[in-house]
């Protein structure tokens, strides 16, 4: 058995993350042998602003250093839509940047970030076409359909439930998402994001979306924990945790 450090980079207000990524882990724990333990480091951010936003990544980097600190053995960037608001493809370089902060700390540890996670997830999946779900305003929510579709997925369709406040986000009922879900498009649609974003609670609401509308579903937070894995080499597979991470998927790396 060998315990792993998982390294979490969080905006202030957001309270899911360190809600989902450990429950997901801790399910894992069930069924196969590894051990984890979790570390966070903030940055500053209230309202889902690309102005808060855009200064919020900037402190990314301190996060980095002070997690490698700690000798973790991965990095989870927890913001999906501070990524993308720094421009297309963003998540390569900053996952590359934050990466070299940790190397030159002597404690070099990959960096997944969540925004690259979900489009990486769902090129492992196939998914040409999706349907998802978020709680940002209707312009953030064009920013992140834009970025997806810069990837090469197809945005059928996107529910944006408008809530601003980052806190009220993390506030939302696990289970909301089973019923958003159904008002989506679904027509040739390959997976359904229940949530484009990782403070929006819908692990628990994952299986039911599934069974509702006999297609696959995953969030920002299941891909961020399927890379996680990948990164550390180990199994991506988690019980009750939707289908990315039924076993049924192998990563591309």
């Amino acid at each position: 058995m060998r315990n792993y450090r998982v390294g979490q980079i969080v905006p202030s207000s957001n309270t899911t993350m360190e809600t989902e990524i450990p429950a997901m882990f801790r399910a894992r724990e069930t069924v196969e042998p590894e051990r984890f333990t979790f570390h966070s480091s903030r940055m500053r951010m209230n309202r889902v602003t690309k102005e808060e936003l855009v200064a919020m990544d900037a402190d990314s980097d301190r996060c980095a250093l002070e997690l490698s600190d700690a000798r973790v053995d991965v990095l989870g960037y927890a913001c999906l839509v501070a990524i993308m608001a720094m421009g297309k493809g963003y998540h390569r370089v900053s996952e590359e940047r934050l990466h070299g902060r940790t190397k030159e700390n002597g404690a070099p540890a990959p960096v997944v970030t969540s925004a690259g996670a979900l489009v990486d997830g769902l090129h492992v999946m196939d998914a040409k076409k999706v349907a998802i779900i978020t709680p940002y305003m209707k312009p953030l929510t064009k920013l992140v359909v834009d970025y997806i579709e810069h990837e090469g997925i197809e945005v059928v369709d996107a529910i944006a439930l408008e809530i601003p406040d980052n806190v009220e986000v993390g506030r939302s009922d696990p289970l909301a998402p089973v019923e958003i879900a159904s008002r989506l498009k679904t027509t040739n649609v390959d997976v359904i994001v229940a949530s484009a974003c990782v403070q929006m609670p819908s692990l628990t609401s994952l299986e039911g979306i599934e069974a509702k509308l006999d297609l696959p579903a995953i969030s920002a937070a299941t891909c961020t924990s399927y890379f996680m894995l990948n990164a550390l080499g180990l199994k991506q597979q988690v019980p009750g945790s939707g289908a990315l991470l039924s076993g049924r998927y192998t990563a591309m790396h």
